[in-house]
């Protein structure tokens, strides 16, 4: 068997352990996502030079590639379709705007990107509006101002399109939680929900994203960590994660759709 049949078989496990206990949709994700535990982090997993195809990595992850491949399996174990196919075109769909490659810059590199599309495309929901969230608006640019990281922006015409991309983002208002207030939020979270980390740094809206679980009574966060080399549960709660790296502004939050 393939690594991507082994985890769709185990992922299958998971599915029928649902249906007979009536898992809620963040439970499903979870179990599914502690398959991953110990896998080492790498960072840029998926840029490499060359046309834009799509990268399935399933022995190592950075936190980007390791939450959409969760929620790729759970869709898989969702609909009841657990196949290689199925896994691979919900990949796709999470990845891609549209849920179509066409170029580089089709990928949906900036998380409020990510999560708006994800949204119409009823993957997710943004429940951060729900949980406090006020609205903000930031210059996005960070990609096109560091080209030199990017191989796929080495092509001029997809430079340009991301750029105007960066553009469409910077005009948007997106909602945040601040980090001075997650003491308020926790009491709406769910195990299973997309925890995105906001972060000051000039030309990005995200810096790091992850998983809310519930460890005994108090809630961490499940992610490829840099700084531990792999996937894990926290050490710390969520709340002095957050606090723990002046880096990060506050939180978005996304609920998996069933």
């Amino acid at each position: 068997m393939t690594r991507e049949e082994i985890y769709l078989s185990e992922t299958a496990q998971v599915w029928q352990a649902a249906l007979a206990q009536d898992l809620f949709p963040g439970d499903l994700v979870i179990e599914i996502a502690r398959f991953f535990l110990g896998t080492p982090y790498q960072a840029g997993t998926l840029e490499a030079p060359g046309p834009e195809k799509l990268t399935v990595t399933l022995t190592q992850f950075d936190c980007m590639t390791f939450v959409e491949t969760v929620l790729a399996l759970a869709r898989c174990a969702a609909a009841g379709k657990l196949s290689v196919a199925q896994f691979r075109k919900n990949l796709t769909l999470i990845r891609y705007r549209g849920g179509k490659i066409a170029g580089y810059a089709s990928r949906l590199h900036y998380f409020s990107d990510w999560i708006r599309d994800n949204e119409k495309k009823s993957v997710l929901r943004n429940v951060t509006a729900g949980l406090g969230g006020r609205p903000r608006r930031k210059k996005i640019n960070f990609m096109t101002t560091h080209r030199t990281l990017y191989a796929g922006l080495k092509t001029e015409s997809q430079f340009t399109r991301l750029e105007k991309i960066e553009k469409s983002l910077s005009r948007r208002f997106w909602r945040v939680v601040e980090a001075k207030n997650l003491a308020r939020l926790q009491g709406g979270l769910r195990p299973g929900d997309v925890f995105a980390l906001t972060t000051e740094q000039e030309g990005l809206d995200v810096a790091h994203i992850g998983f809310v679980v519930k460890e005994g009574r108090s809630l961490r966060l499940l992610h490829a960590s840099r700084r531990e080399g792999a996937v894990v549960v926290s050490g710390k709660t969520l709340a002095a994660f957050v606090k723990g790296n002046r880096k990060f502004s506050g939180v978005m939050v996304a609920r998996f759709c069933r």
